[in-house]
């Protein structure tokens, strides 16, 4: 009994700012999405009404809302494969023995994980300009064309992808280099003796081995994939042609821009429910595929 009070009195502050900065605010922008909470309701509280589902149905009704959707979805289906691929491969790469200054490039590679998004988000948009940039006259000197990244709406998705791969492929790939290095070098040795090619020994002793990494890194990279806002804001601010709005984006307009603050609490938990369902089919997909 003394030995479960003094562990809530240890838990208790925790648990305190865990109700206090995530539970309230959740439960409170939970019951403003059934609410027409705009501005003139913050003007003045009389004028809030209770409105139910309505903001969920009138969301469901509104094309920016499915275009913003596939949009996030094309982000997610190709950002978050491409990343995990050049984590591992950058990973595999440092982890050999033929490597040299490891230390030195894991931190170059890192680095721009920790760097402002805004401020690399500006980089890159000089980087991607039409007329400009360095990568059109990179390209003109292979006598490619200029591409017009940023105002094609057939290449501002892709550009942004590539931006974000770049940005933060640097975590993913410390995690794999620590998973690599835990994995007993003996079987490496067992599967060479037995013949097997370097091929072979990552697609049969390497991956089997990373199975639990590879699902923990895919469910954390596809829940921040999901949220995508700051690329888009600062580089393209959703065009063009809206190509490049995405569900988070349209969530501060309505809330920030319009001050619809009801149906941007909408679009949340809208967001969040399509998270917890792709998070539950990527588990139920891995369950049995994936060594303890």
């Amino acid at each position: 009994m003394k030995s479960d009070l003094a562990g809530w009195c240890f838990a208790g502050p925790a648990l305190l700012v865990i109700a206090v900065f995530f539970v309230v605010p959740v439960a409170a922008a939970l019951a403003l999405s059934l609410t027409d909470f705009d501005i003139y309701a913050i003007a003045d509280p009389a004028n809030l009404r209770l409105v139910w589902l309505h903001n969920y149905i009138q969301l469901l009704k509104t094309p920016l809302f499915w275009t913003a959707l596939g949009n996030t979805l094309y982000f997610v289906v190709v950002g978050v494969p491409l990343s995990i691929a050049v984590s591992l491969a950058t990973a595999v790469l440092l982890d050999s023995e033929l490597a040299r200054f490891k230390g030195v490039f894991r931190t170059a590679l890192f680095a721009p994980v920790v760097t402002t998004v805004v401020a690399v988000a500006v980089v890159w948009r000089n980087l991607l300009h039409a007329r400009y940039g360095w990568i059109n006259h990179a390209l003109g000197a292979m006598g490619i064309a200029p591409i017009d990244w940023l105002g094609d709406p057939h290449w501002s998705m892709p550009a942004i992808i590539l931006f974000a791969v770049w940005k933060n492929f640097g975590i993913n790939m410390i995690i794999f280099v620590a998973a690599l290095q835990a994995i007993p070098r003996d079987l490496y040795e067992a599967a060479r003796i037995e013949g097997a090619s370097a091929a072979q020994q990552f697609w049969h002793v390497t991956l089997p081995l990373l199975g639990p990494t590879l699902l923990m890194v895919g469910v954390v990279t596809m829940a921040g994939y999901f949220q995508l806002f700051a690329e888009p804001y600062v580089m393209t601010q959703g065009g063009p042609l809206q190509s490049t709005v995405s569900v988070l984006y349209l969530m501060y307009e309505e809330g920030f821009k319009w001050w619809s603050l009801g149906l941007a609490s909408a679009i949340a938990f809208a967001l969040f429910a399509l998270m917890l369902a792709c998070t539950a089919l990527l588990l139920r997909g891995t369950r049995g595929k994936v060594a303890a």
